[in-house]
């Protein structure tokens, strides 16, 4: 419904949705500061725990995969040593304030939005929800929280960092830095520190108070009309907040340019090391300070432009003009469209959510790893390892999802869909995808290797041939033993095949290491799991009956010795089968 637009209706709407805001805002801020102090503490405690267990194991293994490496020169390898220390040793007191401040901030707000949330439409006994709702499950969702930040530091951490030590240079060709150009890059970045910090931290003092002016001025609007964050009923608290604590938002603003401007003068060095030379890199210490100006400019809707120069600080523009145009390849036209708000009211949309999705994705898992274990395709070894993470192949862990993304993928391509279409025939588009940035990060590729697919046009054998590789290339043996679709012959067609099914798994594995993921496909593939083997196992109980059915068929004095070690024999033979 839209807000409305005259005077009175626009008063009346204010004075009855005022007290409502209060109310909700006073409930959850009680349950908040109720339930913070225990919430920090299992965050901090269980956070500090993990932190200080793995640093020993995190400093080692890092310093192990660091030298062992092929990717980095040795002269390369000696500056990061040198410059590892300032990284691995603040590491526990940083993370250990963070999971301070983050357990807090979690504590406090989640409660909140859990109250708004009790009151929104198609809910039923509001009251006790929003009494109930945002205490019990804030504190379980405590304890997932130092899940998934174990499974940072344990699993993602190891799979980057073994991706590091075991995969090869691109190219033949290591990194490697050059020692002469390291001095002037730290006297450019030097100079770029004192100069953007000084001059950076006076523009954004400038500007903040017609920042803290127009924030106000927007949010009054948004509150009386219900507009912007105001109409969502999840961000009321949020937004209701902002108004009071806007200056304080705005010192934050002030105080996050400060700090980025330490980065933006750092930079200096990389552009002095890449170009090769100091002039380039003091031309880019002026640059920065027109860049952070017009960008200021853009988020304050000011008049575009800026008074500081903007000299040129690269001197190949025009290869790096042609990178910017393929990197818009690999972010489809469709995902920079923006979705004007009177359409989404008028054409509702089904909002989907990453974890509906990473949800619908172990359904695909337990649906296509069914009938591959019916297939004989994944046996009850995989299995066995996958549950004690002893899956090394990744056949289970990335080949199963990665094949189920690839199904996806297939469907879409041949639909000629803008996004990608799943299996229940819901769509991915620009305007109910997630909005994640980190989604994009994984969603833009899937499109590209999806218009690829589109583009190659493949047969039903190739497809088939493309979905075992995504399975089982990391086990050649056994792609070579069950893959009953033939290669194709030309060698430029089984080059794409295989660099496709590379990049898949790779995104799938990249997707693995997202800490959510990885709690959840735990517990998917634990119910996955055991029902494949409880299918598989009943199997082999159904052929052992089978077979002893047809033994008691003879008469024990009728058969000789001979004839018993045969059937024996071949009873075994038929076991070692199936579990092969």
């Amino acid at each position: 419904m839209e807000p409305p637009r005259r005077f009175f209706p626009i008063v009346s709407n204010f004075i009855c949705f005022l007290p409502v805001f209060i109310a909700l805002l006073i409930i959850g801020l009680i349950k908040g500061l109720v339930l913070f102090p225990v919430i920090c503490i299992i965050v901090t405690v269980g956070n500090s725990a993990i932190i200080l267990g793995l640093w020993p194991v995190h400093l080692f293994y890092t310093c192990y995969c660091l030298f062992s490496t092929k990717q980095f020169g040795p002269v390369l390898k000696i500056v990061l040593f040198l410059f590892l220390p300032v990284v691995l040793i603040p590491w526990p007191l940083f993370g250990i304030l963070c999971s301070i401040v983050g357990g807090a901030a979690y504590g406090l707000l989640v409660p909140m939005f859990a109250t708004v949330e009790a009151v929104g439409e198609g809910k039923t006994d509001k009251f006790l929800h929003c009494i109930i709702d945002g205490t019990w499950d804030i504190v379980k969702g405590s304890f997932t929280v130092v899940r998934d930040f174990g499974d940072v530091c344990y699993h993602s951490y190891f799979s980057i960092m073994d991706d590091l030590r075991v995969q090869e240079p691109p190219e033949g060709n290591y990194y490697e830095i050059w020692l002469l150009c390291i001095p002037f890059a730290l006297l450019a970045a030097a100079l770029g520190i004192v100069v953007d910090f000084l001059i950076i931290s006076c523009v954004a003092l400038i500007k903040s108070p017609y920042m803290l002016f127009k924030g106000w001025h927007r949010l009054f609007h948004d509150c009386i009309g219900r507009e912007g964050p105001f109409l969502e009923a999840l961000c009321v608290p949020l937004a209701g907040l902002a108004i009071i604590l806007w200056p304080l938002a705005v010192v934050g603003a002030v105080l996050a340019s400060v700090a980025s401007s330490i980065f933006f003068g750092a930079y200096a060095a990389v552009v002095v090391y890449q170009e090769s030379s100091l002039w380039l890199g003091l031309r880019y210490i002026v640059a920065s300070l027109s860049i952070y100006d017009e960008y200021s400019n853009d988020v304050l809707d000011m008049p575009e432009g800026s008074c500081f120069p903007r000299p040129q600080y690269r001197k190949k523009t025009a290869s790096r003009t042609t990178s910017l145009a393929s990197s818009s390849f690999s972010k489809p036209n469709s995902f920079k469209k923006t979705v004007s708000r009177t359409s989404s009211l008028n054409n509702p949309l089904i909002d989907l959510k990453p974890l509906e999705l990473l949800d619908r994705l172990f359904i695909w898992c337990q649906q296509y790893g069914e009938s591959m274990v019916s297939e004989g395709i994944i046996s009850l070894k995989d299995i066995e390892n996958a549950k004690s993470n002893r899956d090394t192949r990744g056949v289970i862990s990335i080949g199963l999802p990665a094949y189920s993304i690839l199904q996806t993928l297939l469907r879409s391509a041949k639909s000629n869909s803008a996004g990608l279409i799943l299996s229940d025939g819901v769509e991915i588009t620009s305007s109910n995808r997630p909005k994640d940035k980190f989604y994009d990060w994984f969603l833009n590729p899937l499109l590209v290797i999806k218009d690829q697919i589109k583009a190659e046009k493949l047969s039903e054998a190739e497809e088939e041939y493309l979905g075992k590789l995504v399975l089982l290339s990391g086990d050649s043996e056994r792609l070579g033993k069950q893959n009953p679709a033939a290669p194709p012959d030309s060698v430029l067609r089984r080059a794409e095949l295989d660099a496709l099914a590379r990049r898949l798994r790779g995104i799938t594995k990249s997707v693995s290491r997202y800490p959510t993921f990885r709690r959840r496909f735990d517990d998917s593939m634990k119910i996955i799991l055991e029902e494949l083997d409880g299918k598989s196992r009943s199997r082999s109980v159904s052929k052992s009956s089978t077979i002893g059915r047809m033994l008691s068929r003879k008469s024990f004095k009728s058969r000789t010795n001979t004839e018993f070690d045969q059937e024996a024999q071949q009873t075994v033979v038929d076991r070692d089968v199936q579990i092969a």
